[in-house]
């Protein structure tokens, strides 16, 4: 028969499991109504867990960090808890309703049972979630993008070669600090702007790129709490730091990052190490700091590595930025209108505000009357032009506002005197401080320093320009706005300015009365024939008007007038009205046609400055009339003599024998500047033996020295202001001379004339060479002409006895312009090329002996060099190949050729 299987179960365990089951799922329904009162309490407790969380989430976020990837899921898991346990609390009345016997039974048991066994679940699940929510940490420090993305202008027109620069600067250049500098307006910002969005343009080996605006309120708590929020680590603990907690914490930080800090609108020395940012070593040596400032003087004071200057836009440039701004309909609208445009953006002077302002303002204007009256209203009003008496001057006048003192802004506003456009003689415009008052006259470093000094800040102040050699200029947006706060909003200035506008007749008399600072210049007025009354006028500009005639009862009302100019004036005779001027101060007669200084001028004893300098018509100034002058303390007579009066008027103090000058001239106690004409090596050495005329002559004019064939130049060496020097004429003279070697010894270098940088040579007519320039370091202008036996300008053989020198010898390392005319003879300028790095102009005519000439290729060297020269000299240079020729042609591709590259130009064998 088959197997028997016995199987054997405990009825016991099964009846207890049973039960087990019966009773838990009896318990869902009988503890339903304790359950959904248990859930709202634990949702309740959960939301507000949620909401503690989100909060710091949030706080956090703002100071862009990012949430921790476990707090985002704890969230999400959170927010579908809440959504079941909504749905439950919201359905349970239903269900309470079916219970019955007290709870412990239900009608649909079935339904009772589901709903309370969900309940249960997510009451679980909130309890777990309550539990996950116990976070220390709910977001980390991580910046989102390396820079932060700020609007601009997507076109930057005229800014792409600057750009460029910097660029390469910051991601190429060893430099840590990197100064951006120049007048308000010119677009400093503006590529700052494009500096930081270029970050984002592609990878770069930046951790994060920092932007602060500075403003002229300088606080580094706001510096500090810029970068904590840039950096994320700005919360309520931050604020409750002090300075040096919250620098200390920016630096921990910052060091272990390669970092960008763009400082934009410096006006001061940030410091650095206060605010935190680490200074430049080893770690963090790519770390880059770039600011941009209106002042060349707050480079130096941030001790920038490499500076940047922004100048204004070329024509071209401005052009283009001014057409984007009016718009091709309007440029289009009229055949006018287009020509009409390029004047008004002329106007603007390249300057990006100006023309931004103005293009904007022009693009509704669409017929030639309303572009003409603009340009009228830029010419002569520019602070009603819409825009800029509420934009752009009050920009501008920060620059004005932040300059030192009173005295500083005075100087800048008296610029504005000038015509537009117009180069400033320093010499001549520190004179009229000096006659106004503006300068100190007991500064014992003299009024002269002062006023250079005072140049120095206005010109790093990017408030002047350099213009030519000793000249200043100013941008016509800053003379319009220096004219509105003379005229408009300072009335103690009270200016009244027609300077260079082709006035043929002076403006109404009646206009004057009230006048401090008048400025007539640069016009054609022929006859003033009013007799104006100006108690208050301190400053009369009359010159450049070439035909000008002044009656002598002219000036009988203007008794407080300090400044008077005369210059360029055809006056047939002097007007006697002057010597009423008894407050009289300053005198400019330089280049005018006045033949003699009447006598009468003995009452001008409050004068410091007189130009007599190119009146090359003077003939007679009378004894002791110069002497008379006690607080004179500016003479120029550089150029006064001229050749066809050499015979005349004896009884003058420049015919009157060398003894009589040097008296006058030596009674001049306060005497600081002099400059002036001598015909005979007597009348220079009478000069060279007083220390006090040797220490304050600038300028010398050696006219006629026909008494000798040798004229020794090493006593000049003792002239340290000296820096223009003019021989002309000198037809018998053959030698400037010096002592090589005992000035070598006495001076144990070979550098003595350290001042001069101007030097004029003409019409000598046996003079060989100009060896005694290898001695003039700061050399920059030398000009030879007209000099036949002209043979070499330094001549090797003059250090036969001092060879050592020669191997020191740097000649010629700041020139910036050569001229040669007219020396058939000159066969070498040197024995060697040079590296001529400021090098900017050649003229080279009429020198057909001169085969080569001594320029050292540097390929690192970007300026451009234009050589002036004749096709026959051109033609008759030697090369030493094809190749070497054909890259020197484009210097001469007509008789005056543009230029050339200096690396076009190449090395040449000279020995």
């Amino acid at each position: 028969m088959g197997n028997i299987c016995s199987i054997t179960v405990s009825c016991d365990a099964i009846f207890s499991r049973c039960l087990d089951c019966t009773v838990t799922r009896a318990a869902y329904i009988s503890e339903l109504q304790a359950n959904i009162d248990a859930l709202r309490t634990e949702r309740q407790r959960l939301i507000e867990a949620r909401n503690d969380v989100l909060r710091k989430v949030a706080a956090a976020e703002q100071q862009r960090m990012r949430r921790l990837n476990k707090v985002q899921g704890w969230l999400s898991r959170v927010e579908a808890v809440e959504a079941d346990a909504d749905k439950l609390i919201r359905d349970s009345p239903q269900e309470i309703e079916k219970l019955c016997l007290g709870g412990y039974c239900s009608k649909n048991f079935k339904s009772s049972y589901n709903f309370g066994k969900q309940v249960a679940k997510t009451l679980s699940d909130v309890a777990t979630s309550l539990g996950e929510g116990a976070f220390e940490v709910v977001a980390e420090r991580v910046l989102a993008s390396v820079a932060v993305e700020k609007p601009t202008d997507p076109t930057v027109v005229g800014l792409e070669s600057t750009l460029q620069k910097v660029w390469r600067c910051i991601v190429e250049d060893p430099a840590v600090i990197i100064g951006i500098y120049g007048m308000g307006g010119v677009g400093k910002t503006t590529l700052l702007t494009h500096i930081n969005n270029k970050f984002l343009e592609g990878p770069n080996t930046f951790d994060c790129v920092i932007w602060v605006v500075v403003s002229k309120d300088l606080r580094v708590e706001y510096i500090q709490e810029v970068i904590a929020k840039q950096m994320g680590f700005f919360d309520d603990s931050w604020r409750a730091k002090s300075v040096e907690e919250k620098a200390l914490e920016i630096f921990n930080s910052l060091s272990e990052k390669k970092f960008v800090l763009l400082l934009d609108d410096v006006w001061e020395r940030v410091d650095l190490t206060k605010v935190g940012v680490p200074l430049p070593r080893p770690k963090n040596m790519a770390s880059k700091v770039v600011f941009t400032t209106r002042s060349e003087e707050v480079c130096g004071f941030m001790e920038a590595h490499r500076k940047f200057k922004m100048v204004c836009l070329s024509d071209n440039d401005s052009w283009d930025l001014f057409q984007q701004k009016v718009g091709k309909e309007i440029l289009n609208s009229h055949p006018d209108i287009l020509e009409l445009a390029q004047t008004v953006a002329r106007e603007c002077g390249g300057l990006p505000l100006a023309l931004i302002t103005i293009g904007r303002a022009m693009a509704c204007k669409k017929t030639p009357e309303e572009w003409r009256y603009a340009i009228q209203l830029l010419s002569s009003s520019a602070s009603q032009f819409p825009g800029f008496g509420e934009g752009v001057y009050p920009l501008l006048k920060f620059s004005y506002d932040s300059l030192p003192n009173d005295t500083i802004r005075s100087c800048l506003l008296y610029c504005s005197l000038y015509p537009e456009d117009y180069c400033i003689s320093k010499e001549n415009l520190i004179d009229c401080w000096i006659g106004e008052g503006f300068l100190n006259e007991s500064d014992r470093f003299g009024e002269q320093n002062q006023g250079y000094f005072i140049l120095g800040i206005l010109l790093h102040a990017c408030l002047l320009e350099e213009g030519g050699d000793g000249e200043v200029k100013m941008h016509d947006v800053i003379r319009d706005m220096s004219l509105w706060i003379a005229c408009d909003l300072k009335e103690k200035e009270n200016f009244l300015v027609y300077a260079g506008v082709g006035l043929t007749k002076a403006p109404d008399v009646r206009e004057w009365e009230n006048v401090r600072r008048l400025s007539l210049m640069q016009n054609e007025i022929t006859n003033l024939t009013e007799i104006p009354t100006c108690p208050h006028l301190l400053t009369l500009f009359l010159d450049n008007n070439e035909s000008l005639k002044i009656p002598n009862d002219f000036f009988q009302y203007m008794h407080s007038l300090k400044v008077l100019n005369l210059s360029r004036i055809k006056l047939k005779s002097f007007p006697l009205g002057i010597s009423k001027l008894v407050s009289l101060q300053q005198l400019d007669l330089s280049y005018s046609s006045i033949k003699e200084l009447p006598r009468e001028l003995y009452a001008l004893v409050n004068l410091k400055c007189l130009n007599l300098e190119h009146a090359e018509e003077l003939i007679k100034i009378p004894q002791q009339v110069i002497s008379n002058f006690s607080r004179l303390h500016v003479l120029r007579m550089y150029g006064t003599v001229s050749l066809n009066f050499l015979e005349s008027l004896k009884d003058s103090i420049l015919f009157g024998g060398e003894e009589v000058l040097a008296e006058e001239l030596l009674g001049l106690e306060s005497l600081e500047v002099l400059t002036f004409t001598l015909r005979s090596v007597r009348a220079l050495q009478l000069i060279l033996i007083s220390h006090k005329l040797r220490s304050c002559t600038q300028a010398l004019f050696l006219q006629s020295f026909n008494d000798s064939t040798s004229l020794d130049v090493s006593p000049l060496a003792d002239l340290k202001h000296l820096y223009r020097l003019r021989v002309f004429g000198c037809r018998k003279l053959e030698e400037l001379k010096m002592d090589y070697k005992g000035l070598v010894q006495a001076t144990r270098q070979p550098c003595v004339f350290h001042g001069l940088h101007t030097v004029h040579i003409e019409v000598c007519l046996t003079l060989k060479d100009l060896t005694f320039l290898v001695f003039a370091p700061n050399l920059k202008y030398a000009e030879i002409l007209n000099c036949p036996a002209m043979e070499e300008i330094i001549s090797a053989g003059k250090f036969a006895d001092v060879p050592e020198v020669m191997g020191n010898l740097n000649p010629f390392a700041k020139l910036h312009y050569l001229g040669l005319v007219n020396l058939p003879n000159l066969r070498s300028i040197y024995w060697k090329p040079l590296s001529l790095p400021q090098l900017k102009e050649m003229k080279v005519d009429g020198c057909f002996g001169l085969k080569k000439l001594p320029l050292k290729c540097n390929s690192a060297q970007e300026q451009t060099i234009v050589v002036h020269g004749d096709k026959t000299w051109w033609i008759n240079l030697k090369w030493e190949d094809e190749a070497t020729q054909d890259a020197f042609r484009p210097c001469f591709k007509s008789l005056y050729p543009a230029g050339a590259r200096w690396n076009e130009l190449l090395n040449r064998n000279y020995m």
